[in-house]
C-alpha cells in the first residue's frame, strides 16, 4: 500500500514536470500590421497614415501614446485598438448595417514569437459571436457579420497569445524531491520492521 501511494507521487510529480504549456499574452511592441477589411487593403485607414487613404495605408505599428486605434475600416464603422499586451478592443463606430464584415490582421515577421492563440476575453456589450481565427502563426482574423452591438460606440476585446512554456524544475530540484521522497519510504520501512 505505501509503496503504491509513493509511486503514485512519483508519476504525479513527472506528470506536474511534462504538463503542456499554458498561453501568455503576446508582446506587441515594435509591431507592424498589415491589414484587410472585406478582402481589400484599401479598406483599411491606419494610425501611421493619419486614417487617409492611399497606399500604404493598411499598414501601422502601435500608437505609442496608447490614445488612439490603430485602424479604422474606410466605411468608419469599426477601430481597432491594439495594447503592447496583446490584446485587441474592437469598437463599433456607429450603427452598424447587415452585412460581411470580414478583417485580417498579419504581423508579418514583426513579432518576437509565434501567435498560439486568438481568443475573446469580453463580449458583455454584443450579442451573437464574433468569429475569431488564428490564420497562421503571425496572422489572425475576425468575422464581425454575426455580431449584434448593444448600442453605438461599444466594445468586445479579444487576446493574442503565444504559448509559452511551464515553469519546469531544474534537474537538481527534481533529485531533490526524489531524495526526499526515498528517504521517507526508507524511514516508514524501518518503523514497519521495529513495530
Amino acid at each position: 500500500m505505501k509503496k503504491t501511494i509513493i509511486l503514485e507521487t512519483l508519476v504525479l510529480a513527472a506528470v506536474l514536470a511534462a504538463s503542456p504549456a499554458k498561453a501568455t499574452p503576446l508582446p506587441l511592441q515594435g509591431a507592424k500590421i498589415t491589414a484587410t477589411y472585406n478582402g481589400s487593403a484599401a479598406g483599411m485607414l491606419g494610425f501611421d497614415s493619419g486614417y487617409s487613404g492611399g497606399p500604404g495605408s493598411n499598414i501601422t505599428g502601435l500608437d505609442p501614446s496608447d490614445i488612439s486605434v490603430e485602424f479604422l475600416t474606410s466605411d468608419f464603422l469599426f477601430g481597432f485598438d491594439f495594447a503592447e499586451d496583446g490584446m485587441l478592443t474592437v469598437y463599433n463606430n456607429d450603427t452598424i448595417p447587415f452585412g460581411s464584415y470580414s478583417i485580417v490582421f498579419d504581423f508579418g515577421s514583426s513579432l518576437s514569437q509565434a501567435i498560439t492563440s486568438f481568443t475573446l476575453a469580453d463580449r458583455n456589450a454584443i450579442g451573437g459571436m464574433p468569429a475569431l481565427s488564428l490564420i497562421n502563426s503571425h496572422a489572425i482574423g475576425l468575422d464581425l457579420s454575426n455580431v449584434t452591438w448593444r448600442g453605438d460606440y461599444v466594445t468586445f476585446s479579444a487576446r493574442i497569445s503565444t504559448s509559452a512554456p511551464t515553469s519546469i524544475p531544474e534537474p537538481g530540484s527534481i533529485a531533490l524531491v526524489l531524495a526526499g521522497v526515498a528517504g521517507v519510504a526508507a524511514s516508514r520501512r524501518q518503523r514497519t520492521r521495529r513495530g
